[in-house]
């Protein structure tokens, strides 16, 4: 792969990357609750859930996907409904003081909610299958590069996930208030209901 593609790729990739979107929130939202260490934690959820997307896209059966309007929409629906469920939990959520998960096993949790959310969002899939062979040379070795650009890809993923995060950090001076904490809540519930409403109304193409 030619460098000047790898660095455009780079460029390109982190922004989207750093395009506000439910996990995005949700990183910074956990950064906000429960500190630094437990988002980006949280945020390995979502990285295990693109590593299975990069892996469809490369061996082509992310088409197969696409191709099941059924298997589509049954992703989107449950993907919309989770998005849902989480806004609904959070609108509802007690604006209690920040602190830390007591487990492992609470942080496991916020990952799998990372998982989740990621995996629920079938046009992440699409990112993968449009975006990453553009920078693909056929006639090289098409696996090595889409090895290449797939960690790259995860790597600005995680360092995004580290940016929302640190936000979040910043964000939990301005929450001691429960009243204010409240209201951070029920925007952060109203943009992740919208997106999840917009999901359910998209279409596959």
């Amino acid at each position: 792969m030619e460098i000047w593609k790898l660095l455009f790729f780079i460029l390109a990739c982190f922004a989207l990357n750093m395009t506000p979107g439910p996990n995005n929130l949700l990183s910074m939202n956990n950064a906000r609750c429960y500190g630094f260490k437990s988002a980006l934690i949280a945020g390995l959820g979502r990285i295990a859930a693109f590593t299975v997307m990069i892996a469809l896209a490369a061996s082509g059966l992310a088409v197969v996907l696409f191709a099941s309007e059924t298997l589509f929409l049954t992703i989107k629906v449950a993907g919309a409904a989770y998005l849902l469920w989480i806004a609904f939990n959070l609108w509802r959520s007690n604006a209690s003081p920040v602190s830390e998960p007591e487990s492992i096993r609470n942080r496991l949790g916020l990952a799998k909610q990372e998982f989740l959310l990621a995996a629920g969002n079938p046009k992440a899939i699409l990112i993968f299958t449009a975006f990453l062979p553009q920078f693909v040379d056929v006639t090289a070795n098409v696996n090595e590069q889409f090895f290449v650009l797939g960690v790259t890809f995860l790597i600005l993923e995680l360092v995004a996930i580290s940016i929302y995060a640190l936000f979040g950090v910043y964000l939990r001076q301005w929450f001691t208030k429960p009243k204010i904490a409240k209201r951070f809540n029920r925007g952060c519930a109203t943009f992740l209901a919208i997106s999840g409403v917009s999901l359910l109304l998209s279409r596959q193409q």
